[in-house]
């Protein structure tokens, strides 16, 4: 027998303007300062536009795809884009790290509060802190290589700094950019872990499975919106890393460590030309990247979804 759907309640003209009265003041936000930067940014990419033109009252001049013909031309753009691109070997490691610490501070134990605060630490430090703190370690005289002469690695004359070497500062920039970010995600997972029933954990326990089994079966299906999310998070944030760059290495040395939003920055706001249309057209293309990675992660975890239902 076919159910009836209940009625859909009838909202009065009074009822429905109150609402929107509410959401108003959000979308007015919205739209000044997220959809229309995003709309006019997106213009910008197909014209010649630069602070010449701006100072001197001149409009935007149409000139379709010839910004993206100059992005493909230029070695440096080239460049910044394959590093941004590297920059995603961070997400998985990142990912499987905050969730496994995640795992191990979602205990009751005593002083388990001071290692979660502890851990989130890093997020709300200042960058420019931060830069101090990790060009003092990665400096030749610093601690990194005073650990590894401690334990017999490299000798006191093979000490280098890590940020002036082009095989080896892309790497040290990445391990801040790990450093910074891993509390936040550890947050975000601890915060789904503790959103799991405890029932499921201890009927599984009381059947006799295995913690590893309890992780896999359990834990990590019911953490898959928690995973997605965190996952696209990261990816997008690795894309358009600019912040660590900008203070450890400069994008140097050799542009070993320049990324696609740094040569969005350089072109927009260093230099003499102020490029606006070519800065607008290169962040148009990192965004586009961005966009499909972030379809191909909901496919996978999509898939993966239906594969187990």
């Amino acid at each position: 027998m076919l159910r009836s759907r209940p009625p859909r309640p009838k909202y009065s003209l009074r009822d429905t303007l109150l609402s929107y009265s509410f959401l108003a003041p959000a979308l007015i936000l919205l739209a000044l300062f997220t959809f229309y930067p995003l709309a006019y940014g997106s213009y910008l990419a197909f014209t010649d536009y630069a602070a010449k033109s701006f100072a001197n009252g001149i409009a935007p001049r149409w000139i379709g795809l010839e910004n993206f013909r100059t992005l493909a031309a230029d070695p440096l753009f080239l460049t910044s884009l394959w590093n941004s691109v590297r920059y995603l070997v961070i997400v998985p490691i990142l990912q499987l790290a905050s969730l496994a610490v995640a795992v191990l501070v979602n205990k009751s134990l005593p002083g388990m509060a001071f290692f979660r605060a502890a851990y989130y630490v890093p997020v709300v430090t200042s960058i420019s802190l931060a830069a101090v703190m990790w060009d003092w370690i990665y400096n030749k005289d610093g601690t990194l290589n005073w650990v590894l002469q401690g334990a017999h690695v490299i000798s006191q004359s093979s000490a280098f700094g890590w940020l002036n070497n082009e095989l080896t500062a892309f790497w040290a920039v990445m391990l801040v950019t790990f450093w910074r970010g891993f509390g936040y995600y550890m947050v975000l997972y601890l915060a789904g872990l503790q959103s799991i029933p405890a029932e499921l954990e201890e009927a599984a326990v009381l059947d006799g499975a295995s913690a590893w089994r309890r992780f896999w079966s359990i834990t990590v299906p019911l953490m898959k919106p928690t995973i997605l999310l965190c996952s696209l998070l990261s990816t997008i944030a690795a894309l358009r890393v600019l912040e660590e760059v900008l203070v450890l290495t400069n994008g140097g040395p050799l542009n070993s460590t320049y990324t696609a939003l740094m040569y969005v920055y350089s072109k927009a706001f260093r230099g003499f030309d102020f490029d606006y249309g070519l800065a607008s057209a290169a962040g148009l293309v990192v965004a586009v990247i961005a966009l499909m990675l972030s379809v191909i992660n909901f496919r996978v975890f999509r898939e993966s979804g239906g594969e187990e239902r």
